[in-house]
């Protein structure tokens, strides 16, 4: 599942998606492409290390708690809440639970959306 992303899928389960991320060697697994939408289950283990990414995403938690930061902006964050990043800009998961997970959605263009 996680290493050959679907593009028509009808559901992705969290659980199965889950399952399937605790054996890979990286902290996410993508599940879904299609044209400029990609999603993926991200589960950061110790320390989140990503880095700034050529697309605009939204992370959507959906387990755990902690803090984010990105650039100066730092914010709480508890499972429901949806995150946004724009293109090109550095963010992290700075502190979180050890249950953390959270849906990743990147979309539009790369570079992001044209200002």
């Amino acid at each position: 599942m996680a290493a050959t992303p679907n593009d028509d899928l009808l559901r992705i389960s969290e659980a199965d998606a889950a399952h399937a991320l605790a054996s890979l060697p990286v902290p996410f697994a993508v599940l879904f492409e299609r044209g400029d939408v990609s999603v993926e289950l991200f589960a950061p283990r110790g320390t989140d290390t990503q880095s700034p990414h050529a697309r605009d995403e939204l992370y959507i938690v959906s387990s755990g708690s902690g803090t984010f930061r990105r650039t100066d902006e730092v914010c709480t964050f508890t499972a429901g809440d949806v995150l946004f990043v724009p293109a090109h800009v550095e963010h992290r998961f700075e502190t979180f639970s050890a249950d953390f997970r959270a849906w990743v959605i990147f979309f539009g263009p790369e570079g992001g959306k044209p200002t």
